[in-house]
Formats: structure tokens, sequence, C-alpha cells
């Protein structure tokens, strides 16, 4: 059934109070959905789209991928579910990764409590009571005690104003929203904009599709190939049969998977062990290349090791050197971006139906009726392909209408850029939880177990909360003015300070320049957080009283 479809059947929505409104179906949501359920709270979940998924339900570009490992890359709070699902590769592709949240959302009933084709659109606090009014495009009016956000810091797509744009009369499509019935490029020319991650992934298999294809490139980016290889019996076998200390090493590390850097520094260590380590990470692929010594990035000599042998490596595999000069980086050191994992792209640039358009040398002006215009040259094309990323973190949360103490919205609070206390509590806005968004380890770790940790700790704090009698719980403003200071200073210690990556909103006009997530790792945020939950939940308000509504 179609979302268009289910709409015209749906009959006049129902004012409902539940304990939660959780908004958004990924991942987080999912889990979110089965855990507040457990422990006997009502539930009532909204989503966008039609299905599950979240990111991996939107994102089905061509090549489109995980950069964790598969078999990491899965939730740990079912030991059944870890025995019986079989990933298939080594890095699990979207559909892969949509068919196991299709699983996991069937295996648990959980499509029960989610509304579906159901955008939120606004959120009010109701400071008499503390409880959340949630409102939806579709006239749903619910009444909630806790609202919890798991729209994701990478759902909402973004499309910048090139001029002309509306002008093309061939085909445009963003990777983020890529039409699900596919598109076929079989015989067209297609222009590439952009080269971050889903440009990255996407660009080799739609040059193997385009008679012709161009890549318009502002910011060279480091990718790292996948290494990707498919799973046997006998691998998975000794995976599964490792998992719990596996599982253990994850939430220890500093991005929540098994793998630990040398533990010496990068200058400390002979050229030759140097080298062994960093082809080691090569091998093991992907964005841990950057994890492969401890000082990596944080001293920019360490940085320059790694970079001098990513560069050796691109050199080899591109056969015209002066692409290969425009394919490497020189504004960023390696890993102050995300690195982008990806199967075969820099040979792409070896085909001959393949041209790499400089947009530094010759910058993009915009789009006529028949394609792309730039300083140097006019490309006609029929199929214009945005790989423009996402409007991160906060992106998704300035759709919502999020209406606190007073009035005052979170725009408005976070216009400067995002406050929180542990990435968890906002004063000002009690009962509201965001998953997984600034302040915390958020895109620099592992999404799954991230939200897993999210999520239990916000059901453990209702749980703590329903055990006193107490109405709430809030971020002292004096609490979020440290976190805030304690996220800065770990950002300006960082290499990851210095690019303009989208993890400080650079990619978006006007966005405050502010480091995002919490840059101490994913094992020590972890202590934080549940060092607090312990002390009684120091730096949060427990607002007593019994809500009226519960």
């Amino acid at each position: 059934m179609n979302g268009q479809h289910f709409r015209s059947v749906v009959t006049a929505p129902e004012a409902t109070s539940y304990d939660v409104v959780v908004v958004g179906a990924g991942i987080a949501g999912l889990y979110a959905i089965h855990r507040f359920r457990s422990q006997g709270l009502t539930v009532r979940a909204f989503e966008a789209a039609s299905g599950v998924g979240g990111v991996w339900y939107w994102n089905r570009y061509p090549g489109a991928r995980c950069d964790v490992e598969s078999i990491d890359y899965s939730y740990s709070f079912s030991p059944e579910l870890e025995q019986e699902w079989n990933w298939s590769e080594k890095y699990a592709t979207q559909p892969e990764i949509l068919a196991y949240l299709e699983h996991v959302a069937d295996r648990f009933d959980l499509r029960r409590d989610i509304r579906f084709d159901t955008r939120v659109t606004s959120a009010v606090l109701d400071e008499d009571t503390l409880r959340w009014t949630v409102r939806t495009d579709r006239g749903d009016e619910v009444s909630a005690r806790f609202l919890v956000v798991a729209a994701g810091p990478l759902s909402n797509a973004n499309t910048p104003a090139f001029d002309g744009l509306d002008r093309f009369t061939g085909e445009i499509v963003h990777t983020a929203r890529w039409p699900h019935d596919g598109v076929d490029l079989t015989g067209k020319r297609v222009g590439v904009i952009g080269t971050g991650s889903s440009g990255i992934q996407s660009i080799p298999i739609i040059a193997e599709q385009a008679e012709r294809l161009f890549v318009f490139q502002r910011s060279a980016n480091y990718s790292i190939p996948a290494g990707n290889v498919p799973l046997d019996d006998a691998t998975r076998a000794e995976q599964k049969a490792n998992y719990a200390e596996r599982r253990r090493l994850s939430r220890e590390s500093g991005g929540g998977s098994p793998h630990r850097p040398h533990p010496k520094s990068a200058l400390e260590v002979s050229e030759d062990e140097r080298r062994a380590v960093y082809e080691e990470r090569w091998k093991l692929g992907g964005v841990l290349y950057s994890k492969a010594f401890p000082d990596q990035l944080t001293d920019p000599a360490a940085n320059d090791t790694a970079r001098a042998f990513w560069e050796e490596k691109i050199r080899a595999v591109v056969d015209d050197p002066a692409v290969a000069e425009l394919l490497i980086p020189k504004d960023h050191a390696i890993g102050a971006k995300r690195i982008v994992t990806d199967s075969g792209y820099y040979e792409t640039y070896n085909r001959d139906n393949v041209e790499l358009v400089d947009l530094r040398s010759t910058p993009l002006v915009g789009m006529d009726e028949t394609g792309i215009v730039t300083t140097g040259a006019h490309y006609d094309l029929d199929v214009i392909v945005l790989a423009t990323g996402f409007d991160a973190m906060t992106g998704s949360l300035d759709k919502l209408e999020i209406v606190g103490r007073g009035g005052r919205t979170l725009k408005e609070k976070w216009a400067a850029g995002p406050q929180t206390y542990l990435g968890l509590g906002i004063d000002g806005f009690p009962n509201f939880f965001n998953l997984t968004g600034p302040g915390s380890p958020s895109v620099l770790a592992n999404m799954v177990l991230h939200s897993e940790l999210h999520v239990d700790w916000v059901a453990d704090a209702i749980a703590y909360l329903d055990a006193r009698g107490a109405a709430g719980i809030e971020g002292t403003p004096e609490a979020v003015a440290d976190w805030v200071e304690e996220c800065r200073n770990r950002a300006e210690a960082s290499l990851l300070n210095s690019a303009n990556s989208w993890y400080l909103g650079a990619n978006i006009p006007g966005r405050p320049r502010v480091f995002m997530p919490f840059l101490g790792g994913f094992g020590v945020y972890h202590e934080i957080i549940t060092e607090v939950a312990e002390s009684g939940y120091k730096g949060f308000a427990i607002l007593e009283g019994r809500d009226p509504g519960r």
C-alpha cells in the first residue's frame, strides 16, 4: 500500500495521551519503541516515511554502504537477534541494512506503535503539567510526558541554492532522496555535484551506467577502499561466538567498534613499523584509518605521516598525475573530515567516459535549460545528481517547532549554536531528549550502539523519576554551560576543529561555526553519562510533583 493510498483511507485522527512520543522510526526510534514499551510505558512514534529505516529508508543512491562493519553496525540488545541474523558482506549495502531494520521491526512487533507518512510539525511544552503537545501534518494532536526525537543527525537533505536549478529541463535527483524505483542512467550524460560520502560511493556505479559522467568537485575528500568481502559461514560463526567480547571492546572504544589504535605515537615508531600499521589499517578499510595511531588527530606531524601514506596509495592507482593532484585534499588534515569508505572510487577516473571538473579553478556559475555552467565551460547534461549531503546535526530539529519554557523555541535557543548537557539535557526544555545529536559523540561513533546507549539512559531516567513520583527532569543552565565549554575545549585541542566540515555546520550558509559532536570518544562518554546517572543525575534538576496526566 503506498503512502498516498494510505492517507486516503485514514479516518479523523484521535487526540491521545502517551507516556512517550518518539519522532522517527530509524535505528534509534525502533529501539526506543521496544525499550520504552518493555518497561510498561505507552509509546507513539511518528515517521515521515512510508516505512522504517530512517536514513537507510531514504538513502537509496547507487553504492550506498555503511562505513562500520556489518557485524558491529547492529543491535546488541537481543542476543537471539545477534545469532539469527546473517550479514552477507563485511560492509553492508543499503538494501541489506534496510532489510535488517525491517526484520527487527517485524520480529519485535514495532510497527503497531508507529504512525507512518506522518511528519511532526510542532511540540509545545505545557509548563504547568510538564507535558508535551505534539502535532503532525495529518492533524494528529497527542500529549506526552516525554518527547524523544530520534530523527537522526543526518536526515535533512541539503540542496544548495544553485542559480537556475529550476530551469534545467532534464532530471534532477538528490542522493538523500533517490527514487525508490531507481534512475535509469544508461547512455545518458550525467553530472554529479559533490564528492562527499554519497558522491564518492555513487560515482563508480554511475560511471558504469552513463555514457558520459562529469564530476563537479569543490573540495577533495579523503577516502579509503572498503576492502569489502563476502562473509562465509565460518567467518560468521566465529564472529557470533565472540560477540560478547566484541561488544565490550566496542563500548570501551573511541568510535564504537572493537579496533584499537597502536599504543605508541606515530612519531615514536620506526618508518617500517609505521608503514606496517598503516598498511594493516588500509586493509581493514574505511574510516578506521584515521585512528591508526592515538595522536593522528591531535598532532599535525603525526597526521602528516598518515597523509603521506594515503597520497602514495592514491597516486599509484590514478593514471593521470594531474587528476591525482586534484583528488588530493590540500585544505584539511586527513581525518579532520569524516574519511569516506569507497569501492573503486579513484580508479573510476581512469575511465574514458569520466571527467573531473575542478570548481576551485572554474567555479560553478549555475544551471540553464540544458546543463551546468562554470566559468570555464558549459556541460550538456541529461541528469544532474546532487550529492550535496545534509544540513547535519541540527537541520532536522530546525524543521520542528519545539517550544519550551516561556514560549521560546529550540531554534531560537540554539541560534548561536547547539547547547546541551551531555547531549541529553537542555535547560528550558524539560522531559525532552534528542538522541545522538549535538553534545554527544554522535556521527563520530557507531550509531547503532550509540542509539542503544542513549535510549537506555533515557529509559533509566524515566524509571528513576517514576520511582520517586517526580514530574520531570531538566538540564540546569550551569551544567549546560559547562558541557558546552567542555566540548569546545576538546574540539580546539583536535585537528577536527580546523576543517570546514559539516561537523561545524560549515556546509550551510549562515550557520554558526560550532563543532557539534563530543570529541572525547564513545567509551569516555559512556563512562561520563553513566556516572551522572549513578550520582542521582547531577547537573539535572529533578522536578517534583506527580504529573497529573500520568
